[in-house]
C-alpha cells in the first residue's frame, strides 16, 4: 500500500521525517521504509528523510511488506461489520478467542482473519486494537497495517451492554476503583487500593425480575474491567460465575460490546459501528422480563 500526502504551507523548509511523524507514521515505520527502493519518494523521486519540504510537494511513502505469522489459517466465518484499507470491525460471538492463547492454539478470530486474507491474496496478520473475552460477545476493531494500527488505538471508544444482577437505581453512575491480579491466578482480577487506576462509566437502562440492563464505557481498559467492577459493587453479571454471578439464566457473562466509534486514517469523520445483541442475551432479557431496548 502507498500513503500519499501533500506538503502543507505551514511545513515550508522543515524536515520530511518530521512531516511524516505528523501524519501518523511512527519512528519504526519510517526507518523500515526509509531504506527500500523507493520507499520514500517527493514528487516521484525518492527522498531521504532529512529533506526540507515545500509546499505543494507530493509525499508518498510505500508502506513495507506485512510480516509473517505464525497463527494457524482457519474457515472460520467471520461477520464483518465494517471494513476500509485500514480497519475492520468484526462481530465476535461468544465462545471464540481473538487470539490464540498458546502457540498453536486453534478456533480463534486471528485465525479466521488469516484464512480470509489468504484466500483474497492478501496476506496479513491481525492486528487486534481492542480484545474482549472468550466468552464476551460483539464488536473487535483491527487495523489492516502497521500504519494505521497505533492510530486506531489512539482514537477509539467502546460501548458494552451488560446485564447485572440485581437493582441498581436509576440514572447515571461511575465506579472508581483499582484492579489487581487475585492472589494465586493467573485470570482472576479484584479491586483494591495497591491496584491499576481504573474507571468504568455506566448509565441504567432498565430494570426487572432481579436484573438491570446497562449501557457501561470502561474509560480506562483493565483485564475484566466491567465484570470486576459490578461484581465489586455487589451486582455481578448474570453468567459470570466467576465473580459470583449466576448461570440460571444465561451460560456466559451477559457482557456484549455492542458501540465502537473510532477514526480510520483518511477518513472525513468518525465511524460508528454498531452490533445487535445475540440470541442468548435476548433470551435473558425476555426472561427477566427487561425490554429488549434499541441501540441509541
Amino acid at each position: 500500500m502507498t500513503l500519499r500526502f501533500v506538503v502543507g504551507e505551514a511545513w515550508q523548509g522543515r524536515r520530511l521525517s518530521d512531516f511524516l511523524r505528523a501524519q501518523g507514521l511512527t519512528g519504526g515505520l519510517i526507518r523500515s521504509v526509509k531504506y527500500l527502493p523507493g520507499g520514500i519518494r517527493a514528487d516521484g523521486e525518492t527522498a531521504h528523510t532529512d529533506l526540507r519540504l515545500q509546499p505543494g510537494q507530493q509525499i508518498e511513502v510505500t508502506l513495507p511488506p506485512e510480516p509473517e505469522t505464525s497463527v494457524p489459517a482457519e474457515p472460520i466465518p467471520l461477520r464483518i461489520l465494517y471494513e476500509d484499507d485500514f480497519a475492520v470491525v468484526l462481530d465476535k460471538p461468544a465462545g471464540i478467542l481473538v487470539h490464540p492463547s498458546a502457540p498453536g492454539s486453534r478456533g480463534t478470530l486471528a485465525g479466521g482473519w488469516r484464512y480470509l486474507m489468504e484466500q483474497r491474496g492478501t496476506p496479513c496478520p491481525f492486528r487486534p486494537v481492542n480484545r474482549i473475552d472468550k466468552n464476551t460477545s460483539g464488536l473487535v476493531l483491527a487495523a489492516k497495517n502497521g500504519f494505521a494500527a497505533p492510530l486506531l488505538a489512539a482514537r477509539f471508544q467502546k460501548v458494552y451492554r451488560a446485564v447485572a444482577e440485581g437493582i441498581l437505581p436509576p440514572g447515571e453512575g461511575r465506579i472508581d476503583l483499582p484492579i489487581l491480579r487475585a492472589e494465586g491466578s493467573i485470570i482472576c482480577r479484584r479491586t483494591g487500593a495497591e491496584g491499576k487506576p481504573s474507571r468504568t462509566d455506566y448509565r441504567v437502562l432498565a430494570s426487572a425480575g432481579g436484573h438491570t440492563l446497562l449501557r457501561a464505557v470502561p474509560v480506562t481498559g483493565r483485564t475484566h474491567q466491567i465484570r470486576v467492577h459490578f461484581a465489586a459493587i455487589g451486582h455481578p453479571l448474570a453468567g459470570d460465575d466467576l465473580y459470583g454471578g449466576s448461570r440460571a439464566l444465561i451460560g456466559r457473562q451477559a457482557l456484549h460490546a455492542e458501540e465502537i466509534t473510532f477514526q480510520s486514517p483518511f477518513a472525513p469523520r468518525p465511524v460508528r459501528v454498531c452490533a445487535p445483541l445475540p440470541e442468548d442475551f435476548r433470551a435473558l432479557l425476555d426472561a427477566a422480563g427487561i425490554p429488549d431496548l434499541a441501540l441509541e
